[in-house]
C-alpha cells in the first residue's frame, strides 16, 4: 500500500510493545506504517494521551486497535480512520474497564503484588500463559510470559473523556477461547460497535495468530477511507 496506511495497535495492562513485533513486522513486509506505544504511564488518561501523540505524529488518519484494555485507552483518542477492539472493553459515558467486569476467576487468581510501590501487581509466571496465550506453542507463550511487566494500581478504573466509537466506524473481535476476559461480555460489548467479527482464539491472538490480525487490519485499511 502506498496512500501512508498506517495502523496504532495499543497493548493491554502487563503487556509491551514487543507482544505486537509479529504483526508489526508483517504489515511493514505489506507497505503498512506499524506504531505500537509504550503504556504504563500511570493514569488512562496518561495512556490515552501517549496514544493520542502517537495518531497526530502520523500523516493521515491510522486504523486504531486496542486489546484488553486498550480498549478504554482508544474510546479517548481522536482521529482514527477504523476502531478495532481485540477482545476490549468499551466503556460507555461514565464506564471504566474495572466496573464493565468480565475477568475470569483464572486471571484474577494470576494477579499477585510485588514489592514495588503499593498496588503494584504482577501476573504469576506459572499462570499467566494458561491465561493469556493458552492457544501458544510452549516456547510462544513462554516468551510472551517472559515480556509481562509490572502493572501500577488504577489504570483500569479509568474513565475515557470522550467517546469515539460513537462517531467513528468501529470493528469488535470476540475471541471465543479467551480464558481471560468472559467472552459473553466481549459479545455485549461488540453490539455498541458498527461490525464484529468471532474468532476460536484465546486472549491474545497477536502472539497465536498474527497473520489473523494483519489480515484484518489491511482488509479494513482496503475498505474504507480516510477521515479528517
Amino acid at each position: 500500500m502506498s496512500d501512508g496506511a498506517a495502523a496504532v495497535f495499543v497493548h493491554g495492562l502487563y503487556h509491551r510493545p514487543e507482544h505486537f513485533a509479529a504483526v508489526a513486522a508483517g504489515l511493514r513486509a505489506e507497505g503498512i506504517a506499524a506504531v505500537v506505544p509504550e503504556l504504563h504511564r500511570g493514569s488512562l488518561a496518561a495512556d490515552t494521551a501517549a496514544v493520542q501523540a502517537a495518531v497526530d505524529a502520523l500523516e493521515t488518519p491510522p486504523l486504531l486497535l486496542g486489546h484488553s484494555y486498550g480498549g478504554s485507552v482508544i474510546t479517548g483518542v481522536r482521529g482514527a480512520r477504523h476502531l478495532v477492539y481485540l477482545a476490549a472493553f468499551v466503556p460507555d459515558v461514565g464506564e471504566s474497564a474495572a466496573a464493565l467486569g468480565g475477568a475470569s476467576p483464572q486471571l484474577r487468581a494470576a494477579i499477585m503484588p510485588t514489592a514495588g510501590p503499593e498496588g503494584t501487581t504482577l501476573l504469576h509466571p506459572g499462570r499467566a500463559a494458561g491465561v493469556l496465550y493458552g492457544d501458544c506453542p510452549g516456547p510462544l507463550a513462554a516468551r510472551a510470559v517472559g515480556l509481562l511487566r509490572s502493572q501500577g494500581p488504577g489504570c483500569g478504573r479509568g474513565v475515557p473523556e470522550r467517546h469515539s466509537w460513537k462517531r467513528t466506524p468501529s470493528t469488535y473481535v470476540v475471541c471465543a477461547r479467551d480464558r481471560a476476559i468472559d467472552p459473553a461480555l466481549q459479545r455485549t460489548l461488540a453490539t455498541r460497535c458498527t461490525g464484529m467479527r468471532e474468532w476460536r482464539t484465546g486472549h491474545s491472538p497477536f502472539v497465536s495468530r498474527p497473520a489473523l490480525v494483519v489480515g484484518l487490519v489491511r482488509e479494513l485499511i482496503a475498505g474504507v477511507s480516510p477521515r479528517s
